[in-house]
């Protein structure tokens, strides 16, 4: 139970904020605000392959954001009408091979792996979506004459809903790319609170650091913004439940809220001898112009708009969060049990078996984006193989236990259960195929078995393409 709940505490504290809830509210925005007609154009089912898989892929290039921020976009894209093929195209593809995990994987594993990596993620991941769409073809179709009548009356975008995506957008990009000038510093002072130091040191002793095992403790700050989480929570209740009526007073003191613990997440808070060190990054100067956006184009929506938006976004967060927490919570149980050594005994070989336990290892062993890395430098210097750790390093932003929750209140049980066993036979797969490249395995076999998946997956989407267009209606 210790473990569980410190687990929770941490991935709150670091993680939850400055991705999680704009990746929410940007969701709540596609669903209310984005024509269907646009999202089709480039992710319909009907859209031509070549056009929609290499679309959901760049767009899920751009997004160095976790497994779990990415699942709320997901269901945005997918309930106004995506496919589910370019949808979990998307899904896969973006906390795997966005730019920011590549150019990471390439400077602490090499280029070589990150290429491996790169190259695997787009073809197994168009793979997964094609097959995903051949199996769930009938309920895909149904699913786009679903969206169709809900969503009739829309026509296009204006320019207050544009510059808000943005703008929300904007939220997300600077609250997560770790690159200057967002992680400089430029100015410090200090507040007199001398109990500062004694409180981080009990949270230290609460909840433990380890980064062996994918313990991250919980900083000060992030004990604050836990504290602001909770808030938001009590008055989001009041505040979103029924805000098709109209907001309330509660409504605007929600918003408050998420705003203010927005600008505290990008702050640099530490405690010092004598008091509370803060310092300015250009973090919050960018969140802080990115959020006063968001306020100018959330003015200019009607009001039917605005609350739309506001409910989707509060539906979003009822689906799927509670199912995190659960999901965080059991995560760091089963981390207790779990031995680093056992899987590096286990993995040390390019067996199945080995690139199973890896894979296996990436479910219950989550850690947040780019974190995966520097975990899987340190395992291949304990003596792992490349090819399970590139198995791992496929599986784990994918298969973590809360994100398998999350997706499946999105698409259903039997549409999750066949994504994870796709994306765990596809991991073993890339592993078994890198290693063996790895160990001596010349171009000219391994091109060939690349050249063989490639010719079947044009054979899926030629297939694919001639079912949809038998089953379109006249």
């Amino acid at each position: 139970m210790g473990g569980g709940a410190g687990n929770l505490a941490a991935y709150l504290a670091a993680h939850v904020l400055l991705c999680l809830l704009p990746a929410f509210f940007i969701a709540g925005a596609m669903a209310a605000l984005i024509p269907k007609a646009s999202i089709t154009r480039w992710l319909g089912r009907n859209t031509p392959a070549q056009v929609s898989y290499p679309a959901a892929a760049a767009a899920g290039s751009l997004l160095a954001v976790c497994s779990c921020t990415i699942v709320p976009l997901f269901a945005g894209i997918y309930r106004k009408g995506a496919g589910i093929g370019p949808a979990i195209t998307f899904l896969f593809f973006a906390p795997a091979g966005n730019i920011m995990a590549l150019a990471y994987t390439g400077s602490i594993l090499g280029p070589e792996f990150a290429a491996a990596r790169l190259l695997l993620c787009l073809l197994f991941g168009v793979g997964i979506g094609l097959l995903m769409a051949m199996l769930f073809w009938k309920d895909d179709a149904s699913h786009d004459a679903q969206t169709d009548t809900l969503f009739a009356e829309q026509a296009s975008v204006g320019r207050a809903a544009t510059g808000l995506l943005l703008s929300l957008v904007a939220v997300l990009i600077a609250g997560t790319l770790k690159l200057w000038p967002l992680t400089e510093t430029f100015a410090r002072f200090s507040l007199p609170l001398s109990w500062a130091a004694d409180w981080q040191a009990t949270l230290s002793a609460w909840v433990p650091f380890d980064a062996a095992k994918g313990e991250e403790g919980v900083s000060f700050q992030g004990s604050v913004l836990i504290a602001l989480l909770l808030l938001i929570s009590i008055t989001a209740w009041k505040g979103m439940e029924n805000i098709i009526e109209g907001p309330n007073r509660w409504t605007w003191v929600t918003l408050g809220l998420t705003a203010t613990t927005l600008l505290v997440a990008a702050l640099r808070l530490v405690p010092v001898a004598n008091g509370l060190e803060v310092g300015l990054t250009g973090r919050v100067l960018a969140v802080a112009a990115s959020l006063g956006a968001c306020w100018h184009f959330a003015r200019q929506l009607n009001a039917d708009d605005f609350q739309a938006w506001m409910w989707e976004a509060w539906r979003f967060v009822k689906q799927i969060f509670v199912l995190l927490v659960v999901g965080v919570f059991i995560v760091g149980m089963v981390r207790q049990i779990i031995r680093p050594e056992w899987i590096e005994s286990l993995a040390g070989s390019n067996t199945v078996l080995a690139n199973a336990v890896a894979v296996f290892f990436g479910v219950f062993m989550y850690f947040p984006t780019l974190v995966e890395v520097p975990v899987a430098r340190m395992f291949l210097d304990l003596g792992m193989h490349p090819g399970p750790l590139l198995a791992y390093l496929m599986a784990d932003p994918e298969l973590s236990l809360q994100s398998m929750l999350m997706v499946a209140a999105v698409i259903g049980r039997q549409k999750t259960a066949a994504y994870v066993g796709l994306v765990a036979l596809f991991s073993i797969c890339a592993g078994l195929l890198y290693g063996a490249w790895v160990d001596g395995l010349g171009w000219l076999p391994l091109s060939l078995a690349l050249g063989l998946f490639i010719a079947v997956l044009a054979a899926g989407l030629a297939w694919l393409r001639q079912r949809q267009r038998k089953s379109a209606p006249v």
